[in-house]
């Protein structure tokens, strides 16, 4: 990453370029969230943004969530869990910063919080074509745990160990 480039705690002010990036990313996908559910997958310790000094250029939602689990997109959390499993819920880079190595970044930073405060596992949907980009960052998928159809055509869950 340049050293412009830095990985910071999610700020309010940050959220209005957040949900563009995710309406982006997602939107033609009909995987597009919004505000009120987004914000409940931002788990402080663990959630976090690529600044590059002008704009932001990416996120990531992690949140505790029992294994085997994953959120409902129709709806926002209404409870945290008390687990030693992390679900990635969300990850966008924008667009122009794609392709550089900055989504490997952001996931090596998730491993590193999720080990520095014991978490044992982390879970993700992958969604679209993303099974390789997640395969790479040492995830493997669960066929005993299917994602429902919200998920969109071909949403794998997958997981990998923090050890």
């Amino acid at each position: 990453m340049p050293d412009r480039e830095r990985l910071r705690p999610i700020e309010e002010t940050d959220w209005p370029a957040i949900l563009t990036l995710e309406a982006e990313t997602y939107g033609d996908k009909g995987l597009a969230e919004g505000g009120d559910a987004l914000r409940s997958r931002a788990h402080p310790p663990t959630s976090f943004v690529l600044d590059t000094g002008g704009r932001l250029g990416g996120y990531l939602l992690a949140l505790p969530y029992p294994r085997g689990a994953f959120p409902d997109l129709r709806r926002p959390e209404d409870r945290a869990f008390d687990t030693p499993d992390l679900h990635l819920h969300d990850i966008a880079i924008a667009p122009g910063l794609r392709d550089h190595g900055r989504g490997r970044r952001l996931v090596r930073h998730l491993v590193t919080l999720a080990r520095l405060r014991a978490y044992e596992r982390i879970s993700l949907v992958s969604v679209g074509n993303a099974a390789g980009f997640w395969t790479a960052c040492g995830f493997r998928p669960d066929p005993r745990c299917a994602p429902p159809g919200s998920y969109g055509p071909g949403a794998v869950y997958m997981s990998r160990d923090i050890g």
